[in-house]
């Protein structure tokens, strides 16, 4: 892994390691304060305010370390910098990331373990329990939540009562039911003008998260004992109950790689989209006003949900510079970083007292669909955090783009994994 990752980072490293020079801290006078550079992609910028913000305070509180964070731009291109700049001995102390790039870092020997401080971590039974899996890899803590998400479906209730629809769907079966109804052609000319359904096209890991929740409801795992086990009996069943939608006329694609765009949901062209809780920080302003709701992901054989998210790394400095890093972690974790960051941006608290607390039950009161994303958390689960997770992710996307767009999923699922096995060996022998 380490030999493929140096090929992959030599492109890079003269631009990536120019980059970092630039993003270095300039050392006050004062010698005993330790610098801190924390990389993250957080958007939109809004949000990047409110992390500066709770940064400052931490800051102000701390005299002697000092963070920085630096926005080193969306997933896609942060992933080049980071390995190069481990590669070439530049990191920054904190990096912020999905924790699905757990296994990766953890071969490069990028990262450090965090069990003998999180186990003497005043904080941690504060931490929703439902996050554990998220920082877990080999049974070894190796990242802390900053934040957590999951996704519903955001449904117009304008629409559903037009449909002549009482009651929300539960279940596959009533979720298919209420995309017919819903789907109509108002205008007459035999087209559907507007649709039950709305579903990501794509093989992005947006489409991945977004499909999921079906998959595991159906009970499906797409890793088995360490290796990918894609063309499973649940995996099956899921991507069979998206391709009966769209055979079925009740459902409209998004365009490539653009699902999570909400026009169509918000002129009314489509009745429900998968989303998350961080639309409600624009929806309110848009054409739908109050005009949405949310419900759980609809069921097969049992409730399911994902966890989206970003996590914190401590990346291998000095013990010093590890040190002052887990105390920023310790901040982050707290319930009045966790209550701060939840009302500034929509994410949801990873902090049971942040979430428990007088200010966040007075914004559920003003956002009730929040009270959906917080009982999903009950049953979330994280996608793997092994390494190769990035190849795993994209070959079950291309599965999903394949199915949607007219093959089967027996024949699209067996395909994407027999292109992933060989490449899967190579990986685990490099």
């Amino acid at each position: 892994m380490r030999k493929w990752l140096r090929g992959c980072a030599a492109a890079f490293l003269s631009l990536t390691l120019l980059f970092c020079s630039g993003c270095q801290v300039s050392p006050k006078p004062d010698s005993n304060i330790i610098h801190l550079t924390l990389w993250h992609g957080i958007n939109p910028p809004p949000n990047r305010d409110v992390f500066q913000e709770l940064v400052d305070r931490f800051n102000q509180t701390h005299q002697t370390i000092e963070v920085e964070p630096l926005y080193v731009g969306q997933a896609d291109r942060q992933l080049p910098k980071i390995l190069t700049a481990v590669i070439g001995n530049a990191s920054p102390d904190i990096f912020w990331f999905p924790p699905m790039l757990t296994g990766q870092l953890r071969e490069l020997g990028a990262i450090q373990p965090l069990d003998e401080w999180w186990e003497n971590l005043p904080v941690k039974s504060e931490v929703d329990p439902a996050m554990l899996e998220t920082m877990q890899l080999d049974g070894q803590i190796w990242s802390v939540p900053m934040a957590t998400n999951n996704a519903g479906v955001f449904y117009r209730p304008s629409l559903f009562a037009a449909a002549g629809i009482e009651e929300l769907p539960k279940t596959w079966e009533e979720l298919r039911q209420a995309a017919r109804q819903l789907t109509q052609d108002t205008d007459g000319d035999g087209k559907p003008d507007r649709y039950g359904m709305f579903l990501s096209l794509g093989k992005s890991e947006w489409v991945v998260f977004t499909w999921l929740p079906f998959m595991y409801s159906a009970g499906g795992e797409w890793v088995k004992d360490g290796q990918p086990n894609l063309d499973n009996e649940g995996a099956i069943a899921a991507l069979q109950f998206w391709s009966d939608l769209i055979e079925d006329g009740s459902a409209i694609l998004s365009p490539p790689e653009r699902g999570y765009e909400q026009d169509d949901f918000i002129s009314g062209r489509v009745a429900m989209q998968i989303t998350g809780p961080w639309t409600l920080g624009f929806l309110p302003q848009t054409a739908v006003k109050d005009d949405y709701g949310v419900i759980p992901i609809p069921q097969d054989e049992q409730p399911a949900a994902v966890l989206g998210g970003e996590n914190l790394f401590v990346m291998k400095t000095t013990p010093q510079r590890e040190a002052a890093s887990r105390e920023f972690l310790a901040y982050v974790l707290s319930k009045e970083f966790q209550t701060q960051w939840a009302l500034g941006t929509g994410y949801l608290p990873v902090n049971v007292k942040a979430q428990q607390s007088e200010e966040y039950q007075a914004y559920i009161a003003e956002h009730p669909v929040l009270k959906v994303f917080l009982e999903q958390m009950q049953w979330a689960r994280s996608r793997p955090l092994i390494p190769g997770y990035a190849r795993l992710s994209d070959h079950l996307g291309r599965a999903i783009e394949a199915t949607l767009l007219g093959e089967s999923p027996q024949k699209a699922l067996k395909k994407a994994q027999n292109r992933l096995i060989p490449i899967w060996e190579s990986l685990r022998s490099s």
